[in-house]
């Protein structure tokens, strides 16, 4: 026997009918379940009307619509703040419980509490699962009770905690016949991305909806054993690109895993790389959960208190270098191209992601949230847990064992894992006729090579901004606030370091 009558399944971030917890339990627990979907204009009015990243949810959500309307039921589309839609609806409709999955994020926290808290007050219960994430909250603690501050310890009890069922899928698609209509006044359809004030929004650079995650996931899976080299070189198809399926819920998380997992323990390297940036995301939601002042709305910390001690470059000139790393206007090659990637479609490679966020805290002396923010406002992927844990990790704020300091040099990460130059080329159209030694580092060559590819330094691509031995220095005294001069083991990136300390 059902628990419930009618229950309200509200999606999120989990835009998907196949293997979705909180629709699971919404289905098996009710008698009858309308879904709803908001689009949140706390989150929205904010961004820009052009934003790529509506354009995505938007045609994943009137994807998902079409699914349950031929499972039997509807999407009921809002456009509002959930915090007074949410328990609205279910006040009109009648619901006798809403289901969700759960989110990390400290202002989403807020208000999920503020939403059970008014529900509870109409007694209607609110019920939250884990979906996006494998292990969570205090899934993963080491023995002593305490959440892990690094990633390697973190990863091998992850692994070690790792069962059968925690990547058991969820049989929701099983139970779509309890979906039910809406009453006819709240199916009104999915509203058009015009008429949710995002007319200009850009078309999503990858295919949205569960059947572009599939789309996608069925390309990767054919690569994926070469993905522990593949992926460190931005000219080459290394990357999943699941992401931002992965950030909307598209799919689950479980389904990546289990394949990734059972790859891995027949000894596929790329599986188990693979396997580890999965991991990392875990990681990400743990330590915002943990320690959420790295995150709080408006006032983002370092995870090492300390380091907010450090005195970044400030005034007109640093604003004028920071307007020039965000248009790929530096005068390094492979900095400009990262950020025109980003500019040009939300997206950025993996690596570039940590060679450009070194450049603007270790090179320019500028504060890493000003760069998170930026790529915030430009990811498709955009994730906070993982975006700030990223961002930390570039600027040495965040959770780290390793004893030295690191700095990548941009020109030694170009060589190596650009040497012939297509990412650039691509990007960086003006530097396209130098030569494959010359254009990594324009400024290096001879005047009579510049000729040639009709590139003059200053006027048809920038002269470097900053010098890299200089700035280098002077990033060594700004940290010594910190870690004090006797503290100086560096490292200067030019090999294939990875985040996997």
């Amino acid at each position: 026997m059902a628990d419930f009558d009618l229950g309200l399944m509200w999606f999120r971030r989990d835009l998907r009918t196949a293997d979705n917890v909180a629709l699971y339990h919404a289905l098996t627990r009710c008698r009858r379940v309308l879904c709803a979907f908001v689009f949140d204009r706390e989150i929205l009015d904010p961004l820009a009307r052009n934003d790529r990243r509506v354009a995505f949810i938007h045609a994943s959500v009137v994807e998902l619509d079409r699914t349950l309307r031929e499972a039997g039921g509807a999407l009921i589309v809002l456009h509002g703040v959930p915090a007074d839609a949410i328990p609205a609806l279910a006040r009109e409709c009648g619901v006798n419980a809403v289901f969700a999955n759960r989110d990390y994020e400290p202002s989403a926290k807020a208000r999920d509490d503020a939403i059970a808290q008014t529900l509870a007050g109409a007694g209607v219960p609110f019920f939250s699962f884990k979906d996006q994430a494998i292990f969570d909250h205090d899934d993963v603690l080491t023995g002593s009770g305490k959440p892990y501050t690094v990633f390697t310890p973190y990863k091998r009890k992850w692994l070690q905690t790792l069962t059968p069922d925690a990547l058991a899928p969820y049989a929701s698609e099983d139970h779509l016949h309890a979906l039910t209509k809406p009453p006819a006044k709240a199916d009104s359809g999915v509203p058009s991305l015009a008429e949710i004030g995002f007319p200009d929004a850009h078309a999503p650079a990858f295919p949205p909806g569960t059947s572009g995650a599939y789309e996608l996931f069925d390309d990767f899976r054919d690569r994926m054993t070469d993905y522990d080299r593949a992926r460190d070189f931005p000219a080459q198809k290394g990357p999943s690109y699941l992401g931002v399926h992965l950030r909307h819920g598209t799919v689950s998380i479980r389904a990546l895993a289990r394949v990734a997992h059972d790859a891995q323990r027949h000894g596929d390297r790329g599986a188990a790389t693979w396997l580890s940036e999965l991991i990392w995301r875990d990681f990400y939601f743990g330590v915002l959960h943990h320690f959420p002042r790295v995150g709080m709305p408006g006032d983002h910390r370092a995870f090492k208190p300390e380091y907010d001690r450090i005195e970044w470059e400030t005034g007109d000139a640093a604003d004028a270098h920071f307007a020039a790393w965000c248009a790929g206007q530096t005068g390094y090659p492979l900095v400009d191209a990262a950020m025109r990637q980003i500019n040009a479609s939300g997206y950025m490679h993996n690596r570039l992601r940590m060679v450009t966020a070194s450049f603007l805290t270790k090179d320019l002396g500028i504060d890493w949230r000003r760069g998170e923010a930026y790529f915030e406002a430009q990811l498709n992927d955009f994730e906070l847990s993982s975006n700030n844990g990223g961002w930390q990790w570039a600027a040495s704020s965040g959770c780290d064992a390793q004893p030295y300091f690191r700095i990548f040099n941009p020109v030694t990460q170009s060589r190596k894992f650009d040497a012939a130059g297509n990412f650039i080329r691509h990007y960086v159209p003006e530097l396209a006729g130098l030569s494959d030694r010359d254009i990594h580092a324009p400024w290096l060559a001879k005047p009579d090579a510049l000729k040639a590819a009709n590139v003059a330094l200053g006027v048809d691509y920038p002269a470097p901004i900053v010098d890299h031995d200089a700035a280098r220095k002077r990033t060594l005294a700004r940290y010594d606030v910190v870690r004090g001069p006797g503290k100086r083991a560096v490292i200067e990136i030019d090999d294939d370091e990875s985040s996997d300390d």
